[in-house]
Order: structure tokens, then sequence, then C-alpha cells
């Protein structure tokens, strides 16, 4: 048999010719990262506010995050969870810290978290109706989210982009207005589950939940015997300033999805569920393969060190008051390009008046790269480590790029 010919071919090629065609990618090939920076293959720096969107929290190759990741490499990296791994208890014992009382499942991904809270819901729904399937199952979730891709994450996101060419959705899922509690509450019903909502809607450009929403639907659940299933994936791991942004609203809920800044830019989901709550999952009626693995825990574990050791939620909390007080100057400096600004800590969505893809490729040629979300919204996700001379920097950037094309 022939060996195939080896040719040498750019990165872009390789993509045209065999990657498939789900993303619309930037014409960009990075090869290095450092803290908040990033080059190309042609030696440009660019300051990286993407951070793999919200994945890499401490920014790139932190030299703990790499030193832990390679110490557990050399030791063990996969046994499945047929068997324990002291990395796994660990990390699970550091989450609960986080979120109080409770139990966790590890996976390997927002989609798969958010999977899992699903499958608790119907449990929950279950045990509420006396044991009997398939007449509690609702779960309410807000018009506008984004819960993933898999069949369950995208029957609880009510957005046609998503859903259109893969119906019919799972059904049970009903959606009311975010920040209107009367909506939800009037959703309720005997065959109602679980509330699931993002304490922070990233996808969709950035709209936060009132604490007062939150702390709404708290006692909403309460009174009708409901679980409040929190999406941190995006939010979460310290991009607020809380390790959690559901704490902003001093509230506390039943259980929490949670992934993408857990392992630093190494892939790891989890679900923390509350003590009570996690009594209804059993031997067999969940799992997975590669979820919890000693080399994610590893990569976890790094990151929970350096943002305690950093005190990166404090840095986080303190940077991004004199940041958003800059960006939000830009309004005022540029009202008929820019709408606004929101969200909390490094995770801010600048919503413009028109078509945002010529901005978001002047960004990239002047050495910015920002994430889209819906609403002609350019989501800024620094790493947790971002400097305020860097956040300045990027605004400055904005703030060029805004004049050149008024």
């Amino acid at each position: 048999m022939n060996s195939p010919t080896i040719l040498r071919t750019s990165t872009a090629d390789l993509y045209d010719a065999h990657v498939l065609k789900n993303y619309a990618r930037a014409p960009l090939t990075l090869v290095r990262g450092r803290g908040t920076l990033v080059w190309d293959d042609q030696g440009k720096q660019y300051l990286d506010f993407t951070s793999g969107i919200a994945v890499s929290a401490l920014g790139h190759c932190h030299p703990q995050w790499v030193a832990a990741i390679q110490r557990q490499a050399g030791e063990l990296i996969h046994v499945s969870n047929l068997f324990r791994n002291p990395n796994q208890a660990e990390l699970a014992r550091r989450i609960v810290g986080y979120a109080g009382p409770g139990r966790v499942f590890f996976c390997n991904s927002g989609a798969e978290a958010n999977e899992a809270l699903i499958k608790l819901a119907r449990l929950h729904g279950v045990a509420k109706s006396g044991g009997k399937d398939g007449e509690c199952y609702k779960i309410i979730c807000a018009k506008n989210a984004f819960h993933g891709r898999t069949f369950g994450g995208m029957s609880a996101t009510p957005q046609e982009k998503i859903q259109k060419g893969f119906r019919p959705m799972v059904p049970g899922f009903a959606f009311g207005e975010i920040n209107n509690l009367q909506s939800f509450a009037e959703l309720v019903d005997a065959q109602t589950a679980a509330i699931f909502i993002e304490t922070i809607q990233g996808e969709s450009g950035v709209n936060p939940c009132t604490p007062e929403f939150l702390r709404g639907l708290r006692e909403l659940c309460n009174k009708n015997n409901l679980l409040l299933l929190i999406d941190e994936v995006q939010c979460g791991i310290g991009r607020t300033g809380k390790f959690y942004a559901y704490e902003h609203a001093g509230i506390q809920p039943d259980a929490i999805g949670m992934a993408k800044g857990l392992g630093g830019g190494f892939p790891i989901g989890s679900m923390w569920v509350r003590e009570n709550a996690a009594e209804l999952f059993h031997p067999g009626s969940h799992g997975t393969t590669f979820g919890g693995t000693p080399l994610a825990c590893a990569a976890a574990l790094a990151v929970l060190d350096v943002i305690e050791k950093e005190q990166l939620l404090a840095k986080v909390s303190a940077n991004s008051v004199v940041w958003h007080a800059a960006l939000n100057q830009l309004v005022k400096d540029f009202p008929a390009q820019l709408l606004g600004v929101r969200g909390q800590g490094f995770l801010v969505g600048v919503q413009f008046a028109s078509d945002i893809v010529p901005y978001q490729a002047a960004l990239r040629e002047a050495g910015l790269l920002v994430p889209t979300a819906g609403g002609n919204v350019i989501r800024l996700l620094p790493p947790l480590t971002a400097t305020p001379e860097e956040l300045a920097q990027a605004t400055e950037i904005l703030r060029k790029t805004l004049a050149s094309m008024a």
C-alpha cells in the first residue's frame, strides 16, 4: 500500500479542506500565548479579550497551571469513574466549599453540566409526583437563554438560530421574560419541576438578572417545591468578582452548572447539587467516561489555587470599577455608535447601534480580540489576571477604533 503524499500546506488551507465548516472563524491563526497576550503565525501580538470565550481564567500559560498539568501528566492521566482518584475528591471538596453543603458530579463541558441539571429536574419531578414518570417534568427557562447545543440544551434555548434544522425539540420547556418574576410565576403549574436560568445571559448579549429577580425566583421555587437550577458556565468561577455570579443576589440555588473557567483552558465541567437533591441520583442513573480525570482535576485545582493565592476575586472587583467607568465614558463620547455597556466584573457587553462585524474586524486589526454576542453586542472577556494597564489599553484601542469609524 502506497503511503499518502505529504504536502506542506498552510493551516488555513488545511481547515478549508478538512475541518467541518460549522464556525465562522476569523482569518487568524494563533500559535502562542502568554498571560493576556497571544501571537499569530505572522508574529503579530494581540490583547486577548476573548479568553477562549471566558475559559482561560488565568490567561495563557500561567506557570503554576502549566506546572500542575505537566506534573500530573507524568503520574496518572485517566482511570475512569470505576475507581477513585485523589484529585477528583479534593476538587469536589473545594467546590463544595464555594457552593455550600452538597455533592459534585464531574463532566467535560458546560453543555454536559446543563444536561445533568435537566436530568436532575426530571428526577425531582418524579419524586414530586409520587414516583410517576412523565407527570411532572416541565422546566421554566428564560427567553433569549443559551444552555448549550445538546438536545436538552437546545430545547432550553429558545433561539431560532440554535434550534433551526434540529426540530422536534425535547418537550417540557416553557419560557418567561428575564427580570419579570410574574411571567415566570404564571407558567408554574402541577407539571413544573424546576426553574433553570443563567445568572447573566452571555451569548444573547450580556443580560444580567437583577438581584431582586433572582431572590424572587428563589421564593417562587420554595413556595412550589421547585428546584432552582443556575447556569454559571460563562459567568461563574470568579468572572464577576464573586466565585459564582448568583452570590451578588445573596441566594442559594439547588444546583449549579459550571465549566469554562473552571479548568482554565483544560476541558472540565461540573454540577454541584445541594445535599437533599443529590439523593435523587443513584448508581447507574447518570455517568461519563472522561469526567473528572486526574489530569482535568489537576488543572482545575491549579485554577482555584491561583485565584486564591493571587486574590483574583478582589482584583476583578476593584479593577472592574475603573474599567467600567472608562467604558461608559465611551458611550457618552460616541452616542451615535454605542448604545450602552452592561455586565459585571470581567463579563462586559458593549452594545453597538449598528452591525458589529466591521467593528470586530477593525479591533482585531488594531490588536484587540473580542467575541460577539446577540443584539449587536461585543463582549469583553479579559482573563481574571488582566492588569489595570491592560484594561486601559483595550479601552484605548476601542476608543481609537470608534473614532476612526465615526
